[in-house]
């Protein structure tokens, strides 16, 4: 089963479930899910800063197991991990990152669709 996790809940989410939880499972290899994507919603990008151990962690286990990692790109502004690139044919305000672990991308809605679209998921999960 591919799945997918979105972050939006604050709090102890990142550190607790994520951290203590999903992502020694993943090192360890026995998750028991194929995870595809985690998309990461207001405090939560802050998992993703650079020089951040949890964020070094993930990015280390995106890296081999192709796992998207996605800032929200409003959220990513307001906390100095992602900046204004350029609007794009259709319109869209499009974002880079910045002060981010490597790998991590930014985008919107219709950017993870497409992400995720491109590798099939079963199952969103929102923490």
């Amino acid at each position: 089963m591919k799945v997918a996790y979105v972050f939006a809940t604050a709090g102890q989410t990142i550190d607790y479930v994520l951290g203590d939880m999903i992502l020694p499972q993943l090192e360890a290899g026995a998750h028991g899910a194929d995870v595809v994507g985690m998309f990461f919603f207001h405090d939560n990008t802050y998992a993703l800063r650079e020089d951040d151990p949890l964020g070094q962690r993930l990015a280390d286990v995106a890296a081999e197991q192709e796992i998207l990692l996605m800032l929200c790109d409003q959220c990513a502004t307001r906390r100095g991990l992602a900046e204004y690139d350029r609007t794009d044919e259709h319109g869209r305000d499009r974002y880079e990152p910045t002060n981010t672990v490597e790998g991590a991308t930014v985008g919107c809605f219709p950017d993870l669709y497409e992400a995720l679209g491109e590798v099939g998921v079963d199952q969103v999960i929102t923490l």
